[in-house]
């Protein structure tokens, strides 16, 4: 079969491999996506969800993808309200941040048809879809990866963007150390009674933390982080009566809630990759790193991914190489702090709210009364999650 030529191409077609594409339009480097198949529209409301932050809104704009999101799907966060299992609490708000909004919340779904439309409109970007990876060579001036239909992709950096599970990533050998919490995350969409204002909140309860997001219109969207075994009980309850339970588990803030969606569930996991760069590979997104949806930022790492990846290649002259190990590591560099903050922040405060230490309970809703009446730290941890992520 003939060889595809390439500079860069990207194995996986989500939001993290989709932006990286589209950040790349505007260089002079030819780029190739591989994707078992294209996304789809969600029927209805998609029940999974992300909140986009400022920084990554801006990054949408940037590349073309942002002024075409409908505008009846964003629900913006005009403030967050915590709540500690022992009556502390802890809150934001947009207008004592100085900005128009802490984030967006959007379905899944509908970034990614958006993102696949700007790329198959890309001039400099070729589509392989539906392709599967079947092997990879990685050779001193390029790298070649065989489809299963027997076609070859040579390019001089591969970048692994398929998921946690990266076929990718295990090829090279580059080791993932993957930590399981022993948690499902549980996610639906509910119409709710009363007005949510723009309100995100969140619960740190016995049973795991549970999250309410606010969707356009008077919907919400909920994650519940909690043992696998009450994780299965929700998951086994008629809509209606899931319905009940989760709005009384959110003290009927917003009133009655009214099913949207059927609950699905997925695993809860600490990916730690050590080595997000190889020589002519780099990992972005879920290949990269994995930590608790707690905060709600993992498709924020994955997009800082990819616009830190995109910023150092569109710097590269002409002559030089894409896939040089010692180019790549400034990559990884840039990425390493952000991640290890978000990890060991998402990783702590599971453990600091997950356990029956005698004590700890007082110590933790104490410290965050304290932080809620401190301005100055309040500031300051708002700040840094709309501009750094």
């Amino acid at each position: 079969m003939p060889v595809s030529d390439f500079d860069v191409l990207i194995v996986g077609g989500g939001l993290a491999g989709l932006s990286l594409g589209c950040a790349l339009r505007d260089t002079r480097l030819r780029v190739a996506l591989v994707e078992r198949q294209p996304p789809r529209p969600a029927d209805g409301w998609d029940a999974r969800v992300y909140a986009i932050s400022p920084a990554n809104s801006r990054f949408l704009q940037d590349i073309g993808i942002w002024k075409h999101l409908p505008g009846e799907r964003l629900g913006a966060i005009s403030a967050m309200k915590i709540h500690g299992d022992g009556g502390a609490e802890l809150d934001f708000s947009a207008y004592e941040a100085g900005v128009d909004a802490l984030g967006w919340v959007l379905e899944s779904s509908v970034m990614a048809c958006e993102l696949w439309e700007n790329a198959k409109r890309q001039g400099n970007l070729t589509l392989f879809c539906p392709a599967v990876p079947a092997a990879i060579e990685i050779g001193a001036r390029a790298a070649s990866l065989t489809l299963g239909d027997d076609r070859r992709i040579a390019a001089r950096l591969v970048v692994a963007a398929d998921g946690r599970d990266s076929w990718v990533r295990d090829q090279v050998g580059l080791r993932a150390i993957d930590t399981p919490y022993g948690e499902l995350g549980l996610v639906a969409n509910f119409a709710c009674q009363l007005p949510h204002r723009g309100v995100a909140r969140q619960w740190f309860r016995h049973d795991g933390v549970l999250a309410w997001l606010p969707l356009a219109g008077d919907r919400i969207s909920i994650v519940w982080s909690t043992p696998e075994e009450h994780a299965r009980q929700l998951l086994g309850l008629a809509a209606d009566t899931l319905a009940s339970r989760v709005a009384a588990a959110g003290d009927s803030a917003l009133g009655a809630f009214t099913p949207l969606t059927p609950a699905a569930a997925f695993p809860l996991r600490l990916l730690q990759v050590p080595q997000t760069v190889a020589p002519r590979v780099a990992l972005v997104g879920d290949a990269a790193h994995g930590i608790h949806p707690l905060s709600g930022h993992g498709i924020n790492l994955g997009f800082q991914d990819a616009r830190a990846l995109a910023s150092l290649l569109a710097t590269l002259a002409e002559w030089q190489d894409v896939g040089n190990l010692r180019f790549l590591r400034r990559y990884q560099r840039q990425r390493r702090e952000e991640t290890l903050l978000m990890q060991t922040t998402t990783h702590a405060l599971h453990h600091l709210f997950g356990t029956g230490v005698p004590g700890l309970r007082t110590l933790r809703n104490a410290g965050m009364n304290l932080t809620n009446a401190l301005p100055v730290l309040k500031q300051l941890l708002v700040q840094y999650a709309i501009g750094a992520f």
